[in-house]
């Protein structure tokens, strides 16, 4: 018996268990990549949050295109993606829309409902709501417009770190230069900063950096 044994052990390996071992070793690879990616992402989330005061984002009060308050908590329960532009720029805000409208859609399509993408005009002067309004339905619908006084819009700038050059009581019909920060900023369902998403990003690699951030999401989500 003890010769019989020792035989069944000295068995050559088996190309059964060779696959079964590569698979294992694969799966195993795959799975550390992903945790890996995963801790990534949440130490960017941790660290962007700051201690006791958020290091972007914060209170505010603006309004929106059909004319209704919107503040910092109407964007809560969802992801929100924040762009900040100005109707008559001639180019970048155009292009950057254009890429946040197939941010938009791909995200619906893998994740579902889960985002509001946001607008805040960097030009109050020019920009009422009903201009805001006729603006962004060239782009998306789903898009909320926000503007509001000159005061009001260099604070919600200044909370999210937004350079802009838009001058002060300006005269109407006086023409001027709109200089502003580029980034989209993500914010997570509690309204917290989670990461910034630069004109770097196509719209498919924005599109997975936001999902693979709501995959990681433990709380609720509205996706109503």
């Amino acid at each position: 018996m003890l010769i019989a044994d020792l035989s069944l052990v000295s068995q050559p390996f088996s190309w059964k268990s060779g696959l079964l071992f590569l698979f294992s070793g694969g799966g195993l690879i795959v799975y550390f990549r992903h945790e890996k990616a995963r801790m990534e992402r949440k130490r960017i989330a941790e660290a962007t949050k700051g201690i006791g005061k958020p290091k972007v984002g914060g209170p505010f009060e603006l309004v929106d295109q059909n004319g209704q308050v919107f503040s910092s908590e109407d964007m809560k329960g969802k992801y929100a993606l924040v762009y900040f532009g100005f109707t008559h720029c001639p180019d970048i805000c155009p292009e950057e829309l254009d890429k946040m409208a197939n941010m938009i859609d791909l995200v619906k399509q893998r994740s579902g409902n889960v985002m509001r993408p946001i607008f805040v005009t960097c030009d109050p002067a020019r920009d009422s709501p009903g201009v805001v309004k006729s603006y962004l339905a060239e782009f998306h619908p789903d898009l909320i417009g926000l503007s509001g006084s000159w005061e009001q819009v260099k604070s919600i700038c200044k909370l999210y770190r937004v350079y802009f050059s838009t001058p002060p009581n300006v005269k109407p019909g006086q023409d001027y230069l709109v200089d502003h920060s580029i980034y989209f900023y993500l914010m997570d369902p509690e309204g917290d900063f989670v990461e910034a998403i630069g004109k770097q990003h196509t719209a498919e690699q924005a599109a997975t950096i936001i999902t693979n951030h709501v995959g990681d999401w433990r709380g609720g989500i509205d996706k109503s």
